[in-house]
């Protein structure tokens, strides 16, 4: 029975074209799905990315994330920043000794983590391509970060008042606005995150080589939670977009690519079942000729009218002195550009928008465009230009 604060007539009229499964609307996009049927499509999750070749031909998937070697290594160590400084905000809130069964905790976690490290364990057991012929550096720089970490947090559990945000900046991180300091973990994690983002564009460059995609055609969907729950969610705060756009060796169309948070997702495939995978096919080339079926009729009905087109992700020039605050992630103008670099880790802390991990993932993988993907040829900052001490 129809409610009787509504005209039945005007219910009626507002179906024909939408919310309603025979609706003009639905039908627009089914026939968008079918006349898309034979273009790639190319789906990322926060973990794993699909390729849907078209014309029936079955999906295949790459791992970027957590299943991958080498993620969790490195995002194990570089959150030791983050970790202490939580300890020191944990501290500023309670006023109270609440902090150190943490920091206990946090040392205790950081030796183990560094008598397991070693340059035979990155060549032997991590073994990441990407990472080739460098893993002795990357042992001497865990085993510095690992030291470094253990060394304060002793101090602070033994001088009290030491744990505070200028001894953690001065003794621990380093290179504040005036280059002052003593320790090297902020380009330890501006590393860890360069070598993460490395390793995963290398081999998403080389697989989308493999595929022979034509970029102009591709149907790229970014779906599901990226990282935090306000993050990714644009071009220019979604690091997997960055990814994808970089691996495309920057031939895909930016109009092409649909950020979509609330699409449906697969799991990472376990033992090489797709069943997941296949089964998400229809309904993401839906959602993707959905959309591309109502900006068409942008053309059709406003022809004469200014046209949208999306703009090229753009950066902040933060070597100006006088700028102080950004809006989005700076540019970084070469290896050296430490400034620009740390200031990104700010921004991705600050600006919720942002995935934590995707600080310089751009940057690497813009690199290794620029190298025809030879990691062994592009300089990593933080890494290939620092020399870690060994400490005690």
């Amino acid at each position: 029975m129809q409610p009787s604060d509504s005209s039945p007539e005007m219910v009626d009229l507002f179906t024909t074209y939408t919310a309603a499964p025979d609706s003009i609307g639905k039908m627009l996009s089914r026939v968008k799905y079918r006349s898309l049927l034979d273009d790639p499509l190319i789906v990322a999750t926060a973990a794993d990315i699909a390729f849907y070749p078209g014309k029936g031909l079955p999906p295949t998937v790459e791992g970027f994330r957590m299943s991958v070697r080498g993620f969790k290594e490195l995002a194990g160590v570089s959150h030791v920043g983050p970790a202490v400084a939580s300890l020191v905000s944990i501290r500023d809130h309670t006023g109270d000794d609440s902090w150190r069964p943490q920091a206990e905790r946090l040392i205790a976690s950081t030796e183990k983590a560094r008598a397991a490290n070693s340059p035979e364990l990155w060549r032997d057991v991590v073994s990441v391509e990407a990472f080739r012929g460098r893993e002795t550096k990357i042992a001497a720089m865990y085993d510095y970060a690992c030291a470094v970490t253990s060394r304060y947090l002793r101090r602070a559990l033994d001088e009290d008042g030491y744990l505070c945000a200028e001894t953690l900046r001065s003794d621990l991180l380093n290179r504040d606005a005036g280059g002052h300091g003593a320790g090297l973990v902020n380009e330890m994690m501006v590393a860890t995150f360069f070598l993460t983002g490395l390793d995963t564009s290398f081999r998403l460059i080389r697989w989308f080589r493999t595929q022979r995609i034509d970029w102009s055609r591709a149907m790229v969907v970014v779906a599901g939670k990226q990282g935090r729950p306000t993050a990714g969610v644009t071009w220019s705060t979604s690091s997997v977009a960055a990814m994808i756009l970089g691996a495309s060796e920057y031939r895909l169309p930016l109009a092409r690519m649909y950020m979509a948070p609330h699409a449906p997702v697969f799991a990472t495939p376990k033992g090489g079942d797709l069943s997941e995978v296949l089964a998400l096919e229809e309904p993401l080339r839906t959602l993707w000729a959905s959309m591309r079926g109502i900006q068409e009729l942008g053309e059709i009905m406003f022809s004469g009218y200014p046209r949208y087109a999306p703009e090229g992700l753009t950066f902040p020039d933060v070597s100006d002195p006088r700028v102080t605050e950004v809006g989005e992630m700076p540019v970084i103008n070469d290896p050296d550009d430490l400034y620009a670099m740390v200031t990104r880790l700010r921004v991705v802390l600050e600006d919720a928008r942002q995935l934590l991990s995707g600080c310089v993932v751009d940057y690497a993988v813009a690199q290794l465009v620029k190298q025809d993907n030879d990691p062994a040829a592009v300089v990593v900052p933080g890494l290939d230009n620092v020399s870690y001490p060994v400490l005690e």
